[in-house]
């Protein structure tokens, strides 16, 4: 079930321009917001990884993506 969380945390910030600004503003905040709100369930070490991740990641353009996001 966790890759399943991951996988719903990882659309929600590539389809969602609202969340992506929260998360590069304060991830910590976000994520504990995704789980206690959204369910989302998610590991340390998945919070660790989210958390460490570059905040450009989630900002690709379309046309970096080919209009694909996940």
């Amino acid at each position: 079930m966790s890759r399943q969380m991951v996988d719903n945390v990882i659309h929600c910030l590539l389809t969602d321009e609202d969340l992506r600004i929260r998360f590069a503003i304060d991830p910590i905040r976000t994520l504990l917001d995704l789980t206690y709100f959204s369910g989302f369930e998610l590991t340390q070490d998945e919070i660790d990884v989210f958390i460490r991740s570059e905040a450009r990641t989630w900002f690709w353009s379309r046309a970096v993506t080919g209009g694909r996001v996940h």
